[in-house]
C-alpha cells in the first residue's frame, strides 16, 4: 500500500523529509508548542506561452479540510519511520518524535481561514492562513500546496475555458491523460472553473453531476474486425442508447463514411420514434469539418442535433475555431451562428494537465510566531522582490469602485478597521507606487478570508458545485473585461495598507 494513503486515511507520511526533520528539531528544542502563523499564496498566475491568466479560481478547500480530518501515521507508518536511519547509522527520528507524530490526528489545535473554493483570486495575496503550534504548522506546509496548488490550477483553466466557449457545453475528457489519482481532484475542480461535466464517472457522480461520454475509435474497429463495418457499429450502438445516440464520425472517413452512415441510423432512429443526440469530431480541421458536417445534417433534417468537437482543444484553439466558423460559414452555405450554436467541447489533456503552465507557483510562509502572548511578525527577505513576504497576521479584503467592480484587493494587517466610509490609500506590494481611494469611488470592501476549520472540524458545511459555479460566476462579473481577457490582460491591482507597507520596512 502506498505511504501517501493508508487503509485508515492519509497518511501523515505523505510529506516531504524537512517537514518530519525541522517538526523534530523544534520538539527537541522546546519551541514546537509555539504559536505560530503561515500564509499561503501563490506569486504568479499562469502562463501558456500564447496567452496569460488575468485572476485564478480558489479550489482544493474541500480536499484539504478532508485531509484534516482524516490524516494520521499508522502502524506500518510508524515502522518505517523507525527504520529510517542517519549518516551514522543512528534512528533519524527518536521515540519521542514518533510518539508526538502518532498524536497529530485530528489537528484540533489548528485553525485555518481560507478564500472559499470558486471565489477569484489573485497573485500575492494570502488564499489560506494556518494558525497552529509551531511543530503542527510545519508539517502541514506540503499537505496544504498539494491540496491546493493544483486543484486551482484546473479551476482557472477551466474558467478560461468557459470564456473561449461563447455558453456553449463544455466537457472534461482528460482522465487519462492526468497524473494518477490527482484526476478525481482535478475533474472536480474543472467543474468548478467552469465545465458542464465530466468523463470522470466516479469523481463527477461524488459531487452529484453526471457524467457524459460518447464511444471510442474502437468500438468501430472491433465491430469492424469481426466482420462488420462502421454502419454495423453506429447501429449497435443506437441500438443500446436509443436516446444518447452520438456518434464518432472519423474511424474509417469522415465526410465519405462516417457522416453518411450516421445520418442513415439517426433516420432509423427517427423512425423508432427517438431523436439523435448528435455526432463528434475527433481530427482534421474541426472548424471545417463542423460546418460541413452541419451543412449536410440540415439538409437531412437533422438540424437540432450537437456537433461536439475534440482533439487537443484549448482555449485559444477553440477561439480560433469559432473565428473560423464566422469566416467560412458563407461558402458553405451555413449559418455561422446556428453551427455555434450546437457546438460542444471535449476538452482533456489540456485541461487536466494545465498544459503549458503545469504547476500553480504556491508557497507556505512563516508570518508570525506567538512570544510573551503577543504576535511577532516574521519575514522572509530576498535579493529577488518577488520572493520577499509579507509580515505579520493579515487580513484580505476585496475593494469595489462606485461600478461595483473589482478593482483591488487589500492586504492589511489582521487588527486594522477597514471602513469603506473613509479614505484608504492603497500601497503596491513592493515599490512607491500608490493610490488613494475616496469614499465616493468605493462602493463596498469584502473580506475574503473566512473561518474553514477550528477545534478539529471543518467550520462550515461543504456546499455543492452549483453554488461553488455561481460564486465563480458572480466575481468574474465584476471583474473588468480586460482582466478577464485570454490574451494579454490587463494586472489586477494587489495592493498593501499603510501600517502593513511599515510593517514591511521595519522588518527589512
Amino acid at each position: 500500500m502506498s505511504t501517501s494513503q493508508t487503509q485508515a486515511g492519509p497518511s501523515l507520511l505523505a510529506t516531504d523529509l524537512y517537514q518530519l526533520t525541522m517538526a523534530q528539531a523544534y520538539l527537541r528544542h522546546g519551541v514546537a508548542g509555539t504559536p505560530a502563523q503561515f500564509d499561503v499564496f501563490f506569486r504568479s498566475l499562469p502562463s501558456y506561452g500564447e496567452h496569460q491568466a488575468g485572476y485564478a479560481v480558489a479550489a482544493g478547500l474541500e480536499g484539504l479540510l478532508e485531509y484534516l480530518a482524516e490524516a494520521r501515521l499508522a502502524s506500518d507508518d510508524e515502522a518505517l519511520l523507525r527504520a529510517m536511519r542517519s549518516s551514522s547509522g543512528a534512528p533519524l527520528f527518536d521515540d519521542t518524535f514518533v510518539a508526538w507524530l502518532r498524536a497529530q490526528r485530528g489537528f484540533a489545535d489548528v485553525t485555518l481561514r481560507a478564500v472559499p473554493e470558486g471565489r477569484v483570486v489573485h497573485p500575492g495575496t494570502p488564499i489560506a492562513v494556518v494558525e497552529a503550534p509551531l511543530a503542527v504548522a510545519q508539517l502541514l506546509e506540503t499537505a496544504v500546496l498539494n491540496q491546493l496548488n493544483y486543484p486551482t490550477l484546473i479551476a482557472t483553466r477551466a474558467a478560461r475555458l468557459r470564456h473561449a466557449a461563447g455558453g456553449r457545453p463544455l466537457l472534461e475528457f482528460g482522465m487519462r491523460r492526468g497524473h494518477g489519482c490527482a484526476v478525481d481532484a482535478g475533474a472536480r475542480a474543472a467543474l468548478i472553473g467552469g465545465v458542464d461535466a465530466s468523463s470522470n464517472t466516479g469523481a463527477s457522480l461524488r459531487v452529484g453531476v453526471d457524467p457524459r461520454g460518447t464511444h471510442a475509435h474502437s468500438f468501430i474497429q472491433a465491430f469492424t474486425a469481426l466482420g462488420g463495418d462502421e454502419l454495423a457499429a453506429f447501429r449497435a450502438y443506437a441500438d443500446v442508447y436509443p436516446d444518447d445516440c452520438l456518434l464518432l464520425l472519423d474511424t474509417v472517413d469522415t465526410l465519405g463514411s462516417g457522416l453518411p452512415n450516421a445520418i442513415t441510423v439517426f433516420e432509423e432512429l427517427r423512425s423508432r420514434g427517438h431523436e439523435p443526440r448528435g455526432v463528434r469530431l475527433d481530427s482534421g480541421d474541426l472548424a471545417h469539418l463542423a460546418l460541413r458536417v452541419a451543412h449536410d445534417l440540415d439538409a437531412a433534417g437533422f438540424d437540432r442535433t450537437v456537433i461536439t468537437l475534440s482533439n487537443q482543444l484549448d482555449e485559444l484553439t477553440i477561439w480560433q475555431i469559432r473565428q473560423q466558423i464566422r469566416d467560412e460559414a458563407p461558402g458553405v452555405g451555413v449559418s455561422a451562428d446556428s453551427v455555434l450554436e450546437r457546438l460542444v467541447y471535449g476538452v482533456g489533456t489540456r485541461l487536466i494537465t494545465s498544459h503549458g503552465a503545469p504547476a500553480l507557483d504556491g508557497v507556505y510562509k512563516l508570518v508570525a510566531v506567538e512570544r510573551d502572548a503577543t504576535w511577532v511578525p516574521s519575514v522572509k527577505r530576498s535579493d529577488s522582490p518577488e520572493k520577499a513576504t509579507l509580515p505579520g497576521p493579515k487580513a484580505l479584503h476585496r475593494v469595489y469602485d462606485a461600478r461595483g467592480m473589482a478593482t483591488a484587493d487589500l492586504i492589511t494587517l489582521a487588527d486594522e478597521r477597514v471602513d469603506p466610509s473613509t479614505p484608504h490609500t492603497l500601497h503596491h506590494p513592493s515599490d512607491e507606487r500608490s493610490r488613494t481611494l475616496q469614499p465616493t469611488e468605493v462602493s463596498s470592501i469584502e473580506a475574503l478570508l473566512q473561518s474553514a476549520w477550528r477545534g478539529g472540524r471543518a467550520t462550515n458545511a461543504s456546499p455543492g458545485i452549483r453554488e461553488l459555479r455561481a460564486r465563480r460566476e458572480a466575481d468574474e462579473a465584476r471583474l473588468d473585461a480586460g482582466v478577464r481577457r485570454l490574451r494579454n490582460p490587463h494586472v489586477y491591482h494587489v495592493s498593501v495598507s499603510e501600517r502593513l507597507r511599515q510593517l514591511l520596512r521595519e522588518a527589512t
